[in-house]
């Protein structure tokens, strides 16, 4: 009787080891159902316009963040100055702004161009615009540091893309040269007369980069300051 006793108890443990496994199983179960349905919901193509505005907010989040970060921690830690909490500070603030701004950016056109589009049966060229207007009103509407780059930024390559459109349509001849020697002439003599005589009128990140390139190279002491640093740090 003893090792017949014996006998059974590992089958008992085994019964036991499959209805554990059978409970996390059945508590899979929901969570599996629950990724079926929402992968089902997915595929229907009538709530694929909903959807697509949900995805775009997610990647305007995702892209912001990517974009600005990486520029946030060079400038701060170039041209800042405080503590490291506060550089800390300063870069996770500038990051998450243009994430937001972007990620509410991109909601608010997909969803108008999906609304025009749903009251008029199709889509056409104004839409684009009137919805990127909105969107540029009421969410980058307001003059700050991280705006103003992205304005900034869109509209170097607003003239670039309207001058290729004007001579692809026939407005303007095709240069018979690369115009773009003479473009780059322009730009950098502009920017330099403007910050050599007219610094307030750039934005203060050019200013900063400017300084430190053209007028901090007039100042040194020894050769710390010559070639290892910009500035001497001690108080000799």
């Amino acid at each position: 009787m003893g090792a017949a006793g014996g006998a059974r108890a590992p089958e008992a443990a085994g019964g036991g080891g499959a209805m554990a496994g059978g409970a996390m199983a059945g508590g899979d179960g929901p969570l599996r159902a629950l990724l079926r349905a929402a992968n089902k919901l997915l595929q229907q193509r009538r709530y694929h316009a909903a959807l697509a505005v949900i995805k775009g907010f997610r990647n305007g989040a995702v892209y912001g963040a990517k974009i600005r970060a990486p520029h946030a921690l060079v400038m701060t830690f170039l041209f800042k100055s405080g503590s490291l909490r506060e550089k800390l500070k300063a870069i996770a603030q500038a990051t998450y702004a243009h994430s937001r701004n972007l990620a509410y950016f991109v909601f608010t056109y997909k969803g108008l161009m999906a609304a025009q589009s749903r009251l008029q049966g199709k889509k056409i060229p104004f839409h684009a615009f009137l919805a990127a207007c909105i969107g540029g009103w009421l969410v980058f509407g307001e003059n700050n540091p991280i705006n103003s780059q992205i304005i900034m930024y869109l509209l170097s390559r607003i003239l670039f893309g309207l001058s290729r459109l004007a001579v692809e349509k026939g407005y303007i001849p095709q240069p018979k040269q690369d115009p773009f020697p003479l473009v780059a002439a322009l730009v950098w003599g502009t920017v330099l007369w403007l910050f050599e005589y007219h610094r307030e009128t750039l934005q203060p990140s050019l200013q900063s980069s400017m300084t430190y390139l053209y007028e901090d190279s007039e100042v040194w002491h020894d050769l710390s300051d010559f070639l290892l640093y910009n500035k001497r740090t001690d108080s000799k």
